[in-house]
């Protein structure tokens, strides 16, 4: 899902770019630079700015990939930092009932 709202991202930039670009163009082109060069600088401009876009979302994309794998990796260490701990409370918890239990028939002779 979110791989498609970022390439539909990239195609809507692109397309900006592209309508900024025919649009800045003046209405009568210069006498020295032919039609088809500017026409292929243009494009060329184009390509090169949804390239861009597409580097930015795709770095985007792997910045917010890496932030939801550090914090699964936190909760995965914390979980078992809470597991250690709690295995750790149930022995020391069966040492003392165990240590209780030798302790009280010694008392009682």
């Amino acid at each position: 899902m979110k791989k498609r709202i970022f390439n539909l991202s990239a195609t809507l930039i692109a397309g900006l770019f592209a309508t900024a670009a025919f649009a800045q163009t003046p209405a009568a082109p210069a006498a020295s630079v032919p039609a088809k060069v500017e026409a292929a600088h243009t494009k060329a401009v184009v390509k090169a700015d949804a390239k861009e876009a597409q580097a930015v979302v795709k770095a985007d994309a792997k910045e917010a990939k890496a932030v939801v794998d550090a914090k699964t990796e936190a909760t995965t260490t914390k979980a078992k930092a809470h597991h250690k701990a709690k295995h750790t409370k149930a022995k020391a918890d069966a040492k003392l009932a165990s240590a209780t239990a030798e302790a009280a028939p010694a008392a009682a002779k």
